[in-house]
């Protein structure tokens, strides 16, 4: 990996271990939090909404103590260098060119993707339309797109009430409202399974100009038929699902099988919320550590 490729900023103050900097991709510049030794096998990781890089701070420093690179950067709306206000830059091809694009800035061929939520949703459009890139692939949460499209199309199984909140953040200016309004009540709430201060770090990113209506923008550009368009997966796939996850039901993810053609593990935390990079951190690193190691001689 060329690490030239990204510019310290300096180290992160609460984890001494895990490094912030800059990685210039796309004609963007993304804030990056990176961990491990430069040489070592790079795993790249993918946050949701509306976290960033933060969320990952238990993954990056158990895979840095196991010798791999690991890197999670700032997605665009979330970082202050990759913030376009146009909604149609938002769309499914330019987030999936941020991703190859800093992938060719770190100098990496070939990387294994680590995806939750949002970020999961983009793991799978990179794993279907770029595979020559990735050695293993892990989603956190997020179904496959195929699964969860019949899980909310069929009544049984509660997944079109589970993802009616998408009705709001597709809402111009008034899920912006809504969401910030009574000091950001609306995602306090969503947040209140997890510490006082890592909400706070996250609502700072949110109050910055322009930030909310770039991460809101994920589902306003993206065209639901268009992330099916992506057929099967044959990478090597660890899905990880939480069963005390409000957004994501079990038929979806137990349906995600149907769509992997490759090596195929499906794990599920119990009584774990959706916020597993940090509330299931223990358990997801150690099923990480493993999928990576299953893997090692992929090339």
């Amino acid at each position: 990996m060329n690490t030239s490729a990204g510019r310290s900023v300096g180290a992160d103050s609460a984890q001494p271990f895990v490094e912030a900097v800059e990685i210039p991709a796309g004609g963007w510049i993304f804030n990056a939090r990176v961990a491990g030794p430069a040489d070592g096998r790079p795993v790249l990781f993918l946050h949701g909404f509306p976290q960033t890089s933060a969320s990952w701070t238990a993954q990056l420093l158990g895979l840095a103590r196991a010798g791999y690179r690991a890197i999670a950067f700032d997605q665009r709306g979330y970082s202050p260098g990759a913030r376009p206000p146009q909604e149609s830059a938002y769309g499914r091809d330019e987030l999936v060119g941020d991703v190859i694009a800093v992938l060719d800035a770190l100098g990496s061929t070939r990387v294994d993707l680590v995806g939750h939520d949002w970020g999961g949703a983009l793991a799978w459009q990179v794993a279907g339309l770029h595979p020559e890139r990735l050695r293993t692939l892990t989603v956190v949460s997020t179904p496959h797109p195929a699964a969860l499209t019949a899980a909310v199309r069929d009544d049984a199984t509660g997944q079109r009430e589970q993802s009616s909140y998408i009705r709001l953040f597709r809402t111009r200016g008034v899920a912006e409202e809504k969401l910030l309004a009574d000091d950001a009540a609306y995602l306090r709430a969503a947040f209140a399974s997890l510490p006082t201060e890592v909400t706070e770090r996250y609502l700072a990113v949110l109050r910055e100009p322009g930030a909310l209506t770039g991460a809101l923008n994920w589902y306003r550009a993206v065209d639901p038929k268009v992330l099916r368009d992506i057929g099967d997966i044959a990478t090597p796939t660890l899905y990880v699902w939480s069963d005390r996850d409000p957004a994501f039901g079990r038929a979806a993810a137990e349906a995600t099988a149907d769509s992997i053609t490759g090596p195929y593990r499906f794990e599920v935390l119990a009584d774990v919320d959706h916020w597993v990079p940090e509330n299931g951190a223990q358990a997801l690193t150690g099923l990480l550590l493993e999928h990576l190691a299953a893997f090692a001689d992929q090339g």
